[in-house]
């Protein structure tokens, strides 16, 4: 894929209006959605509960992507239709996370590194013979009294780089997720500082390794209180925490930013991304040089788990429930939720 294609696919992954569906869960993290409705993580099950959230219809009017994990990228559904090809016939575009987990870091005890290099080039090319367009790789960095420390920040941002690197080579844009954890007692101001750490190394790395900026897009955590912090922050606090951190580290030529919800309630993940769209929307003052959408994964996913339950009778309820949420967060993106 050319570097305008890449970018067309990126801008088209951040339209308004739009966001992305993260269905990537790992065996285990799906294993636990399924367990809190007394379902078994079986393939079939895992199929049929995905294939419920792909062919919603109307959900291409809200949702612009879908990141897939490598098994629900290679299966079919119930009447032999790949999952692929029901998200294309919807207007969305099929994506897959590629990293293969945070594992402790050497000498670093509770920090992480992201692996998954080690045969990523030929990966990347299967995939994209398998349908996908856009790839994500996540870092994750835990806030607490020593960290984290410059080991963690840049051993991840190099892998974040080169992952990135590497997907644009194969004609694939990357959804490159840096996340510093809501989890722990530490304020708002920790969390930006370690967000503005953060981000400023993964673009220094992602300039040496000449990542394409249009044609590439960026998973930031919002800047918020740790989810024990005796003090939360309010709603238009983590909208101006939030920008003031992204303009002082995103460079203009990204296209946009599809935010994680990380743990947030449903309800809050949308309330802030739409206080952020009012006040750096293009009627503000200062708009945004980039588009600030969503790739959310247990916000979109939580209420409709639960309204199917595993029973094929309540299809149409568990969709209507995603439709509820990708419509509220489509509103979002344009600072027009209510």
């Amino acid at each position: 894929m050319s570097g305008a294609s890449l970018q067309e696919t990126a801008r088209a992954l951040v339209a308004d209006g739009k966001g992305i569906l993260a269905a990537d869960e790992s065996s285990g993290t799906i294993k636990k959605r399924l367990d809190s409705i007394n379902v078994e993580s079986t393939e079939a099950n895992r199929r049929d509960y995905r294939a419920l959230l792909f062919s919603t219809p109307g959900a291409g009017q809200h949702i612009s992507g879908v990141i897939l994990f490598d098994e629900t990228l290679r299966q079919n559904a119930a009447d032999g239709t790949p999952l692929v090809e029901i998200i294309q016939d919807a207007g969305m575009i099929p994506g897959i996370k590629v990293d293969k987990g945070a594992k402790p870091l050497a000498g670093h005890p509770d920090e992480t590194v992201t692996e998954g290099l080690d045969g990523l080039r030929e990966r990347l090319e299967e995939y994209a013979g398998l349908g996908a367009r856009f790839t994500k790789w996540r870092a994750v960095y835990r806030i607490g009294e020593t960290i984290p420390g410059p080991a963690c920040i840049t051993t991840n941002a190099h892998a974040l780089a080169r992952f990135a690197a590497l997907s644009q080579e194969a004609g694939l844009v990357p959804i490159v997720e840096p996340e510093v954890l809501m989890d722990g007692d530490h304020d708002i101001d920790d969390c930006a500082e370690v967000t503005e750490e953060a981000l400023r190394t993964v673009f220094a790395e992602l300039a040496v390794q000449e990542v394409l900026l249009e044609g590439m897009l960026l998973k930031p955590n919002m800047v918020l209180s740790g989810k024990d912090c005796p003090e939360q922050a309010g709603v238009e606090e983590v909208a101006a925490r939030t920008l003031r951190c992204l303009r002082r580290t995103v460079p203009a030529a990204v296209p946009g930013m599809v935010f994680l919800s990380g743990g947030q309630s449903d309800e809050a993940a949308t309330l802030h991304l739409n206080a952020m769209n009012k006040l750096a929307g293009r009627a503000s003052a200062e708009p945004a040089p980039w588009k600030l959408s969503f790739s959310y994964g247990r916000a979109l996913q939580a209420a409709p788990l639960k309204a199917w339950a595993g029973d094929h009778d309540k299809l149409a309820a568990a969709q209507a429930a995603l439709m509820e949420r990708a419509k509220a967060n489509g509103a979002a993106t344009l600072g027009q939720y209510a």
